[in-house]
């Protein structure tokens, strides 16, 4: 029972799981922008080269 006790009251073990959920969701935030950052350039760099073109 003691051990029991001293399981739930142990929150090193939440604290890593929260730290990992938070680098999880920044993960995902960066991975999407990038996306959407790379997909604007590219039309950047469209636009500029239709605009070139004689």
């Amino acid at each position: 029972m003691r051990l029991l006790k001293s399981f739930v009251a142990d929150v090193t073990g939440a604290t890593a799981i929260e730290y990992g959920l938070i680098a999880a969701i920044m993960s995902v935030a960066l991975i999407t922008g990038y996306g959407t950052f790379t997909g604007a350039l590219v039309n950047v760099f469209d636009t500029v080269s239709n605009e070139i073109k004689p």
